[in-house]
C-alpha cells in the first residue's frame, strides 16, 4: 500500500491505495479534491440532506463528507475493504456502513449525489438513468472525473439524461458539473443489456452484459484464443469436479464450460457487482440447471475453494492505471486455491511477461498458445 495526506477544508485525511506499493500512486486525485469542496458547499443549502456517493475509490469521499452521514454505493468490491482501512487510519472520521453494490441498491430519495464519472460512456448513461429514479426534485447531482479520463461523448450522455446546470472551474485537469435530475429512465433505454452469440460445438449461447463490463458487445480477443483450451481442460475433470471462472466479467469463459459440462460445480467471481450481475443472468438463461455460485469479490474468496480449474483473463487496469498489479494478486491467490493437481489456465497481454511472474507462485508452468498480442498459459503446482 501507499499512503499519503490529503489537506481539505474539513481537515486531514491519511489515505492508503491498496494493491500497489507505487509511491507515485495516491488513493485520490484532484478530481476527488473538487468534488469534496463542491459537495460540501452544496449541502448548505439543504436541511439535513441525504446523501448518495457513487463509485467512491478508495474512500476518500467517503470519509470527506462522514459529516454528511452519506450512503454509498460503489460496483467495485475494492471499495469496503479500502474504506474499512482507510477509516481506521482517519478516527475523526466515521465510515459508512455498510457500502451498497448493484447486487443490492439503496432506495431513495437522495438531496445530493456525488458520482466520480466513469471511463464507459455507456456506464455513465446507465448511472445517470437510475439517478433520475432516486433523486428529489430539488436534488442536485454533483459528478466530476480526471479530463483525460472522461467518456469522449460525455457532454452528450449527460445532455440526454439529465439537466446540467452549472461547469465548475477546472482544477489540476479535474472538472465536475452540477446537474439536476432528467426524464430519461432505465425502463425506456435500450442500451442496458448488449450482447453477442457464443457459438460451440453443442449450440449457441448468448452472452449479455450490463454496462460496467469488459467487452460486453462482442468477445475480446483474448478470450477468442482461449476457449479452445477451456473446452479441453473441462474435458478431463472428473464428474462433481469445480471450476472457478475468476474476474469473470460477462461469464463468457464459465459458459463455455459449462456447454461443455454441466455435471461440473462452478464459481463465478469478480470485482465488479454488475459484471456478477450479468454472468448470473446468462447462466440462469442458458444453464438453469447448473451447479453455480456467484461472488462479488476482490479476487478469489477462500471460504470457496479449492478448485480443480481456475480460468482467467485477467484485467491489467484499474481505473487510470494500466499495469499486472491486478494479475500478481491474482495468481498468488489462485496458487493457494487449487486442489492438488489443479491448474489455472489464462490468457494474458504478451508484453506484460505473465511467463516470469506466473513461475513466481506456480512450480509448472506451460505455454499452449499464442497470438502477436496474447499468450496462453496453463500452471499448477505438482
Amino acid at each position: 500500500m501507499t499512503t499519503a495526506e490529503l489537506v481539505f477544508s474539513r481537515g486531514t485525511l491519511t489515505l492508503n491505495r491498496p494493491g500497489t506499493g507505487d509511491p507515485t500512486l495516491r488513493a485520490w486525485d484532484a478530481a476527488d479534491e473538487l468534488l469534496l469542496e463542491a459537495a460540501l458547499d452544496a449541502a448548505a443549502a439543504f436541511d439535513d440532506p441525504r446523501v448518495l456517493i457513487l463509485d467512491d475509490q478508495f474512500g476518500v469521499l467517503a470519509l470527506g463528507l462522514s459529516v454528511l452521514s452519506p450512503t454509498v454505493v460503489s460496483d467495485s468490491a475494492v471499495l469496503p475493504a479500502a474504506l474499512a482501512n482507510n477509516a481506521s487510519l482517519n478516527p475523526a472520521f466515521a465510515a459508512a456502513e455498510p457500502v451498497y453494490s448493484w447486487i443490492n441498491p439503496p432506495p431513495g430519495p437522495f438531496d445530493l449525489v456525488v458520482l466520480r464519472i466513469p471511463r464507459q460512456a455507456d456506464y455513465l448513461a446507465w448511472l445517470l438513468r437510475w439517478l433520475n429514479s432516486v433523486m428529489t426534485d430539488s436534488g442536485v447531482l454533483l459528478a466530476g472525473g480526471m479530463i483525460k479520463h472522461l467518456p469522449s461523448k460525455s457532454v452528450d450522455v449527460f445532455a440526454e439524461a439529465v439537466q446540467t446546470e452549472e461547469v465548475l472551474p477546472a482544477r489540476k485537469k479535474a472538472r465536475a458539473i452540477r446537474c439536476r435530475k432528467g426524464t430519461a429512465t432505465l425502463a425506456d433505454w435500450p442500451g442496458a443489456w448488449k450482447g453477442y452469440a457464443l457459438a460451440g460445438q453443442n449450440g449457441g449461447v448468448d452472452v449479455e452484459a450490463l454496462p460496467a463490463v469488459f467487452a460486453r458487445e462482442k468477445l475480446d480477443i483474448g478470450s477468442r484464443l482461449l476457449l479452445p483450451h477451456v473446452a479441453q481442460a473441462v474435458s478431463t475433470l472428473q464428474a462433481g469436479g469445480s471450476v472457478l471462472d475468476l474476474a469473470c466479467g460477462n461469464g463468457v469463459l464459465g459458459l463455455a464450460a459449462l456447454a461443455e459440462r454441466g455435471d461440473l460445480l462452478f464459481g463465478f467471481s469478480d470485482v465488479s457487482s454488475q459484471a456478477v450481475l450479468s454472468a448470473r443472468h446468462n447462466v440462469e438463461r442458458a444453464f438453469p440447471e447448473a451447479r453455480a455460485v456467484f461472488s462479488h469479490y476482490d479476487g478469489i474468496d477462500q471460504a470457496a475453494g479449492p478448485f480443480d480449474l481456475i480460468l482467467l483473463n485477467p484485467p491489467f487496469h484499474e481505473g487510470g492505471v494500466v499495469g499486472d498489479h491486478i494479475a500478481l494478486r491474482l495468481f498468488e491467490q489462485a496458487s493457494g486455491s487449487l486442489k492438488p493437481g489443479g491448474s489455472l489456465l489464462m490468457v494474458g497481454n504478451r508484453h506484460l511477461g505473465y511467463h516470469r511472474s506466473l513461475r513466481r507462485y506456480f512450480s509448472s508452468v506451460d505455454q499452449l498458445d499464442a497470438s502477436p498480442k496474447f499468450v496462453v498459459f496453463r500452471a499448477s503446482n505438482r
